[in-house]
């Protein structure tokens, strides 16, 4: 395997030998048994559904080696204890469910897609997340203790070829600040009067749904009458948690201010932590004025940091309102990696433009932004540095080749364990199958 496409693999999808198995005849409908695990027909069905519903294309072959591997590691989690709680599971499923209805725009979407609940996809989900999970944590049980040293990682990387190492692309680091326009009174007690009307409305008789669905300026559920499913505490701002979770069933809340607006609540359900819930937002309007203070004072901010008078990272901590960085001198961090450095294709439209003819270390003219809530605010950026393509090596690169010989020396503990585990596992597979013992 080459290094590029073990920085790509998931160690998860370590191949599996079929060969060595022995091939007594299984039950209809039974693909393949490890230990006390049955794959189903219908597991490598909906696991090969479930990928190419995520765009990748798999044979059913590829799909019963990762399952095989996926039971071998579930069948001596039990044995050694290695468990995953039910909170572990509905927080994981609970995730999985916002991530697919912000892919689908809606949970109406999702639902209509689907041609399901959201309480019965959950419920589908359940059985495939515990399994998943069952066997990440049995594997990084397997794994954990791998580390390396930059000694071993420098060994390693000067043992090969220099061409089989990747391409790295431009890669930036940068920083922000961020201002807040201030709403004016008036906006703030019509957009509470607002919602003190519909609250009355609603007390009268009118459908809260309804309302949600004409008025509510949330984009995540406005569509769908205003209602969340399965909602756990910390998913929304304290706010909205403090709230939501001492309404009795059916009560529907006086207005309260968060970060995006007013809100009302009505409570529908509640199951220990997990609340069902609708909700209308109404944010107070911005004038062209307060947009124009707002840009006015962060200009203020970057002439002094231009001219010297005060350094990027202490404006930052003193004036940005990103919770996320200010205290990090407005370092940006990259949520796909963790990391400080962003590959300029992982960079937003407005970012990019933002930095495309900065130089190091110069700042970006404030701009407006407006996030996918509709939330809008102005930004400066930093471009702290800027690392043009190269190929990887120590010097530059030493996080991501730590990684890389990390996940090879993973795979490699992984690969022997499964090689012992054949041994002494009862491991059959269906005739049927017989040909992929050479994928």
């Amino acid at each position: 395997m080459t290094i590029r496409s073990l920085f790509a693999a998931s160690i998860f999808a370590v191949a599996f030998c079929h060969s060595a198995l022995a091939q007594p005849i299984l039950a209809d409908g039974v693909v393949a048994v490890v230990g006390n695990e049955l794959i189903l027909q219908s597991d490598v069905s909906i696991m090969r559904e479930t990928l190419k519903r995520e765009g990748q294309d798999r044979s059913d072959c590829d799909v019963l080696q990762e399952l095989i591997l996926e039971k071998l590691l579930i069948h001596h989690a039990a044995i050694d204890s290695v468990v995953v709680s039910d909170s572990e599971i509905d927080d994981n499923i609970s995730r999985r469910i916002e991530q697919l209805v912000a892919q689908i725009g809606s949970e109406r979407r999702l639902t209509e897609y689907y041609k399901k609940s959201i309480l019965e996809i959950k419920e589908e989900m359940r059985p495939l997340m515990k399994n998943q999970m069952t066997a990440q944590r049995m594997q990084g049980t397997l794994t954990e203790n791998v580390k390396v040293t930059p000694v071993e990682v420098e060994q390693e990387i000067r043992k090969l070829p220099l061409d089989s190492l990747p391409l790295i692309g431009t890669e930036v680091e940068l920083a922000q600040i961020i201002l807040n326009p201030i709403v004016s009174e008036k906006a703030e007690k019509e957009a509470m009067e607002r919602l003190e009307q519909l609250r009355t409305r609603i007390l009268n008789g009118s459908s809260f749904a309804t309302m949600a669905i004409l008025y509510s300026e949330d984009p995540g559920s406005n569509r769908n009458g205003g209602e969340y499913k399965g909602i756990k505490r910390g998913q929304f701002v304290k706010e909205f948690d403090a709230v939501s979770y001492n309404l009795a069933i059916g009560e529907i809340s006086k207005p309260f201010r968060t970060e995006f607006g007013y809100h009302i609540v009505q409570l529908q359900a509640k199951r220990g932590e997990e609340l069902d819930l609708r909700h209308i937002l109404v944010k107070p309007k911005l004038e062209q004025k307060d947009l124009d203070a707002a840009q006015k004072r962060l200009d203020s901010i970057r002439s002094a940091v231009v001219a010297g008078t005060l350094t990027f990272e202490a404006a930052a901590q003193q004036f940005s309102q990103d919770e996320e960085t200010k205290l990090n001198a407005g370092i940006m961090l990259n949520p796909n990696t963790m990391d400080v450095k962003f590959s300029i294709d992982q960079l937003d439209r407005g970012v990019f433009y933002a930095i495309q003819n900065l130089a190091t270390g110069s700042i970006s003219e404030a701009s407006l932004v407006r996030d996918p809530q509709g939330k809008e605010f102005f930004r400066i950026i930093q471009l702290r540095s800027k690392v043009e393509p190269h190929r990887a090596n120590l010097d530059q690169d030493l996080a991501l080749l730590k990684n890389y010989v990390e996940n090879k020396r993973r795979q490699e503990v992984l690969e022997a364990w499964v090689a012992r585990k054949k041994a002494e596992t009862a491991l059959r597979v269906s005739p049927n199958y017989q040909d992929c013992a050479g994928s």
